[in-house]
């Protein structure tokens, strides 16, 4: 068979499964056909000769697509017009009486999750708990280490169930957490440091920030902190895709911004995001008393 054609085929046949998704993360019918395109278009511009799953490469590309979509509209804070309707998440492979179920609790679940995450919250939570994408796999599509989309997802979740009843105590009691790490970093307190990370707390740079720093992925509580000793000196406190992190601003330009994901009181993982053009696409913004 010719292989455009087989390309062809094979990109109708997800294509259901690929609006899907996107309609999930994006809640807008049209976003969701564009989106679809543009994953088409990649497809045709790219050597798939070494993909083994056709399927799942092009999810994550869509996932990605919708990503960058959430967070160009949420730079603009917009918000699509269209409402999400549950006559839009219908999978016609699932059993008629289960579906219908599943539409009204997804739809709501839509809206809740599109009105008040995050786009890195919305993409972990829609292709973990929708999907069944294993965390591993979606870290690389959102720039996170597996254990910080895990804790978005698991934030996502809990709002969709209407679980996280006071966010501001919360956020109060993380931002203590950042401002006490930040602290013992500048003053080099290597205890200060340790007392406030988890004992397997993993610290991933994206590729820019490793060269910045010339320090690479890293994993325990003495190693983070002996790395962290003396350092954010210019570092400050700011919500990061709805948590709490840092941003390093030089002469008024963004250099880096690090994520933190906070959990029983300790920092569990960090993740140093240096790329500019993922830079220009997180949502921030920096906290001043």
């Amino acid at each position: 068979m010719d292989e455009k054609k087989w390309l062809a085929d094979e990109f109708e046949a997800n294509r259901a499964h690929l609006g899907a998704a996107a309609y999930r993360m994006l809640g807008s019918r049209s976003e969701a056909d564009d989106a679809v395109q543009e994953a088409w278009l990649r497809l045709n511009r790219t050597d798939t000769t070494g993909v083994g799953n056709l399927g799942g490469w092009l999810t994550t590309v869509v996932a990605r697509i919708c990503l960058d979509m959430l967070r160009a509209r949420k730079s603009r804070r917009e918000e699509p017009l269209e409402a999400p309707l549950h006559a839009g998440i219908a999978d016609p492979a699932k059993d008629p009486e289960r579906e219908a179920a599943f539409a009204d609790s997804v739809g709501m679940a839509l809206l809740v999750v599109l009105q008040t995450l995050a786009p890195a919250e919305r993409v972990a939570f829609v292709l973990h708990d929708m999907f069944d994408l294993p965390f591993d796999e979606i870290a690389p599509i959102i720039g996170r280490s597996s254990a910080a989309t895990r804790q978005l997802a698991s934030r996502a979740r809990r709002r969709v169930q209407g679980l996280d009843e006071a966010p501001d105590v919360d956020l109060g009691r993380k931002r203590t957490i950042a401002e006490a790490f930040l602290t013992a970093s500048r003053n080099g307190d290597l205890e200060g440091l340790i007392a406030v990370l988890a004992p397997d707390v993993v610290f991933r740079p994206d590729a820019t920030a490793a060269r910045f720093g010339t320090i690479g992925e890293m994993r325990g509580a003495a190693q983070v902190a002996e790395a962290f000793k003396g350092r954010a000196q210019a570092a400050e406190i700011a919500i990061v895709d709805g948590e709490l992190g840092f941003v390093v601003q030089i002469a008024g330009q963004l250099r880096v911004v690090v994520a933190l994901t906070i959990d029983d009181g300790r920092i569990a993982a960090i993740d140093a995001i240096a790329d500019p053009d993922h830079l220009e696409r997180l949502d921030y913004s920096i906290l001043r008393d």
